[in-house]
């Protein structure tokens, strides 16, 4: 392993003593990662929710947010954990080297880059959504569903850029209370209001996809403008100073060489997820059922994994800020090992007992037979993908996120490869299933060479 620049104190630099740079690593990280655990799944079962309600409203509906689903996705992985990241990991080096007014600075470049995004995911899906939807397959009446639903939940892009985007400045700060405390009064809201608006309620018709998407919206702007107004008011760490601060090329540059590359993350995660569902479509409805079914716990386990990862941000982003390059290195190697045993613990025993998760859904042989040989050959590999998810967040709080990106890619490239050859040799389902596992582990385990070889 290349050697890393020794560590020094923070009294010898004059920087007052910081809990993140000083506290035990693995209770700080324990303490750091619960509320984002909390609200991580209330967002992911109000996801869960929006499909529920579009059910009621009939098949093409169901099937218009299933086209949606995928970029709505994709904006929010960009927003709260690649550029997100990128922000949390500027304001917390900042932090970490005493600079406050840097750190504040650097919040008013991250609030011009997230406003900006989200208005370009406005004008993107808002003007050429209908084409987009049409390539992923869409036609006729789900192809209308997609687009009225589409229409307004792109709509309400600035927000929840905006949402996110402040949220991680807080979370550059070593805050992790506010930033998660407020999604989960935005995750309640939404599911409440998208169900009202979406199926009416008493006297209240219901607007169907539309209103779905509304509760969203309105959501979102309430929790943008709370952070804008919780950050403004001087109750952060990082104060956010909209008048006489000049934009400045070198601020922008410093939370995108992380924020930016880190976006190319998700885009590989989506394309991933989409050649593995084109693969096993070939299987039969049932097959890609099963698959579904495994890919909905993993839906689940990786906010476990985001919320540690992003505790960790901020606590490796202070110690290379103040120079303490060893404990940084040791707070991503504890991360990463926390993350491994507990979402491989759960691996192992959906491998074991796979029909504990399964049954939750269908009691359909069919579907019941893929979902278990999907679990048999994926759910070991969670623990090396769990491992190599944290360890990018890592990276980022590092800066140095160029390696776990690289690794995203080798899996890609992996999937890609290893699907064209199983369809040029028509191999059986166990085959798809075998290939989203090795993809897995290849991923975790080049990230973790990643991080080992790359000077911090």
């Amino acid at each position: 392993m290349k050697q890393d620049t020794p560590a020094s104190s923070s009294s010898s630099t004059g920087v007052a003593v910081n809990p993140l740079l000083t506290a035990p690593i693995l209770s700080t990280l324990a303490r750091l990662s619960v509320p984002n655990v909390i609200a991580m799944l209330a967002t992911a079962l109000v996801a869960i929710a929006e499909t529920a309600y579009a059910g009621k409203l009939g098949t093409p509906a169901l099937a218009g947010l299933a086209l949606v689903f995928p970029v709505v996705m994709l904006q929010q992985m960009m927003s709260a954990g690649a550029m997100g990241g990128g922000v949390s990991s500027s304001i917390s080096r900042a932090l970490g080297a005493g600079d406050t007014h840097r750190a504040a600075v650097l919040a008013l470049h991250a609030l011009f880059i997230g406003g900006m995004a989200g208005l370009f995911f406005c004008v993107l899906f808002r003007i050429w959504g209908e084409q987009i939807y049409y390539l992923l397959g869409g036609r006729g009446e789900v192809i209308s569903q997609a687009v009225a639903y589409s229409d307004v939940v792109f709509i309400g892009a600035v927000g929840v850029w905006l949402t996110n985007t402040l949220a991680s400045i807080i979370r550059g700060g070593g805050d992790m209370k506010v930033p998660s405390f407020t999604l989960l009064l935005v995750a309640g809201s939404q599911f409440i209001m998208a169900g009202i608006f979406g199926l009416g309620f008493g006297p209240l018709p219901g607007f169907g996809m539309a209103g779905i998407a509304l509760g969203l919206v309105i959501a979102y702007s309430a929790g943008a403008l709370f952070l804008f107004w919780y950050l403004i008011s001087g109750r952060a760490r990082v104060a956010l100073r909209i008048r006489g601060v000049r934009l400045q090329p070198e601020m922008f540059w410093d939370i995108l060489k992380v924020g930016a590359i880190s976006c190319i993350s998700p885009l590989q995660t989506v394309l991933t997820v989409l050649v593995l569902t084109r693969l096993v479509s070939k299987y039969g409805i049932e097959a890609l059922a099963g698959y579904g079914i495994g890919a909905r716990l993993e839906f689940l386990l990786i906010p476990i994994t985001f919320a540690i990862g992003v505790a960790c941000v901020p606590m490796v982003g202070m110690a290379i800020g103040a120079g303490d390059t060893a404990r940084a290195r040791r707070v991503a190697w504890t991360s990463g090992s926390a993350a491994a045993l507990i979402v491989g613990a759960v691996g192992i025993w959906i491998a074991i007992f796979p029909n504990h998760w399964t049954e939750l859904f269908t009691d359909i042989p069919g579907i019941l037979s893929s979902a278990s040989l999907y679990f048999a050959w994926v759910g070991p590999c969670y623990l090396l993908f769990g491992l190599g998810l944290c360890l990018y967040f890592s990276s980022q709080g590092a800066g140095k996120v160029l390696g776990p990106v690289l690794a995203g890619t080798l899996r890609l490239v992996v999937v890609a490869v290893g699907g064209w050859i199983i369809t040029v040799a028509n191999g059986p389902e166990w085959a798809v299933f075998a290939l989203v596992g090795i993809a897995m582990a290849i991923y975790g385990a080049s990230t973790a060479f990643a991080v080992y070889i790359t000077r911090w």
